[in-house]
Parts: C-alpha cells; structure tokens; sequence
C-alpha cells in the first residue's frame, strides 16, 4: 500500500506524519530539523512513499534537497495554499498540521513549488546581499542628513563620493557634533567598500554567463537586471509557456467573479519582490534616446492609460521576452520586421 508524509517543519523540531492509501494514520513523531534525523524516519524500507510534503520555508531548500538526493518522493508546498487548506482545522498545532499537509498529498490538494538550485540560491544571496548594503548605506546618508538638519547644517545636492567630505566641512568648527558622526562615516565607508566589491563579484559572473549577456541586449536591462532574472527563474523549462512568467511574478491583474460581480483589480503582487522591482527598473527604456519596438508600444500605452500602467505592462512584457529568448538562444530585435523574421 502507498504512503504520504507530511511534514511541518520549524526551526528546531520537525513533526511527522504518515499516513497510509486510505487515510489511516501509520505513525506519528517529532524530530529534529535536520536531513540526518528526517531519515532514519521517512526512510524505512517498511514505508512506500508515494510523497512527502513539506511548506516553503526558510528550510525547506535545504531539507527538500537532502530527501531528494536520497531518493523520497518529496514535495515543496506553496505556503498561501497551504494556509489556506489548514486554516479549516478548529485547533491549530503542529502535530495536526503535520496530519493535515500528508492528507494533502494523499489527495492531491496541493499546488507544488519550484526549489531553486544551489547555484541560483548562492546568485540570489549575492543579491540580496549587496542591496542589503545598498540600503544600509543609504539609510546612513539620510540620517546624517536629517540629524545636521536640526543645527541648521544643510548637507544640499552632493553626490556619493563627495558626500564624507561635505559632512567634515559643515562640522569642522563643532568638535561635540565630529565626535557624534565619526562612527557613522566610518560604517559608511566600510559598506561603501564592501558594496563595491560584491558589484564587481556581480559583474565578474554576469561576463561569464551566457544567458545573462544575452539577456542584456534588451534595453534598459543591465546586469544586475539580468542577473536577478536568472537567478529567479532558474530553470525556464518549468514554464510551458513564456506568458506564465508574467503571472508568477505577480504582474497580471487580480480577478474577483461571483455571480453577477466580475472585477478585475491591481497587479497580484504575489510573486518575487525583488524581481518585480527589477522589471519595474528597467523601464529606464522609455527614458533613452534609443528606439526600439518595445519601446513603441510602451509609450502608446502610456499615451491610452497613463505612465504607470504601462511601466507595470513593460515589465509584464519584459519578462515574457526575456524567457523566451532564454529558451530559443536569441538576442533581442530592435524591429518587428526581424521579430517577424525570425518567427
């Protein structure tokens, strides 16, 4: 008879639940969250796994990658639908989402996600790493700002470089105030260095990479652009189609249908933040000199229905065109003509 598991896991234990073809619970346990600890479990030769569940979650790579090199049937759950499913349950505990998610995967009421590979996942810490920086150093800056504000010290239109020594300048007749800023130069300094050197790690990989240099013949897409695309889609034969991308990074319009009321809303928003911001970044297009079809039917649609809608379209569209030339091995083409060509 086949076997379904589930597993809700937290940061220090993880409760397991097994239960057999009819629904019948064959065993029950709480371990450790690690693999090692996982398969003297799941992995008696007693238990015929048809699958394992498992929700998304901080380590759900990690553990995912580990059953599946040894060989189990197991499945990452996308978290919202699992939410929702075990939202029913009148008292909720970890031992009876455990029995909820392998009643799931006994039935199939499920909605499976994709896990990264590791090289995506060392990609996507790379950039999350440098924006984190980015955006501690910037919080520096505006917090000098904002603090010699209140001494009547305007800092004004200055750029990175020059930004250290218009502060010295403006405090070097207030021993009291250098002594209370020094600190915070010197961390901005340290993380000004250190961004620069994952930017140039960035770089460094995104000229060894095919895709993302192809990537980058789309205007307005640069490396970091292409680089975040890469590591986020990871494998592209997972979307049958090039117009799913658009969906899955939250781009297309939310739906609400009940009856006589059919509505459709704002973007969903529910996929990768920091992709979406990427997409929303690169229409700098529309700002450049340069022409290009793409950029045509942006601006007729900003022209229709305003800038906004059509930078949220552009990058709806630039995703499903950079999958596509992911897939097919081409570059992109400034004229329609030579789309039209090539098709």
């Amino acid at each position: 008879m086949d076997h379904f598991g589930g597993l809700d896991v937290s940061v220090k234990e993880t409760s397991i639940c097994i239960v057999d073809g009819t629904g019948r619970i064959v065993r029950e346990v709480k371990v450790g969250s690690e693999p090692e600890a996982l398969l003297k479990v799941l992995g008696n030769p007693a238990y015929r796994f048809k699958r394992i569940g498992l929700e998304a979650g901080p380590l759900s790579q990690w553990l995912f990658s580990a059953l599946a090199e040894a060989g189990l049937p197991v499945v990452c759950v996308e978290t919202r639908h699992m939410r929702a499913v075990l939202k029913a349950q009148i008292n909720k505990t970890d031992r009876n989402d455990a029995r909820g998610i392998a009643q799931m995967m006994r039935v199939g009421l499920y909605r499976p996600v994709h896990v990264k590979t590791l090289r995506s996942q060392k990609l996507r810490m790379l950039l999350t790493h440098r924006k984190l920086l980015q955006s501690k150093a910037i919080a520096i800056d505006n917090d000098l700002r904002g603090t010699l504000r209140n001494f009547g010290l305007k800092v004004g239109m200055v750029g990175t470089v020059k930004f250290e020594a218009r502060i010295r300048e403006l405090v070097e007749d207030l021993p009291d105030l250098v002594v209370l800023i020094e600190p915070l130069l010197i961390v901005r300094r340290t993380l000004r260095e250190q961004v620069v050197i994952l930017h140039r790690r960035l770089l460094a990989i995104v000229r060894d990479d095919e895709v993302c240099r192809r990537l980058m013949t789309i205007p307005g897409v640069g490396p970091v652009v292409s680089l975040t695309y890469r590591a986020t889609v990871d494998v592209p034969a997972r979307f049958r189609k090039s117009k799913s991308v658009g969906a899955v990074f939250g781009l297309t319009c939310s739906r609400y249908q009940s009856g006589e009321v059919d509505w459709s809303g704002k973007i969903s928003r529910c996929g990768d933040e920091m992709m979406r911001v990427m997409l929303y970044e690169a229409q700098s297009m529309m700002h450049s000199k340069k022409w290009c079809w793409l950029k045509a039917w942006a601006m007729q649609i900003a022209r229709r229905r305003g800038m906004k809608k059509a930078i949220v379209a552009l990058a709806r569209r630039l995703a499903v065109i950079m999958h596509r030339m992911w897939v097919d091995g081409t570059e992109f083409r400034w004229t329609r003509e030579k789309a039209a060509a090539a098709a």
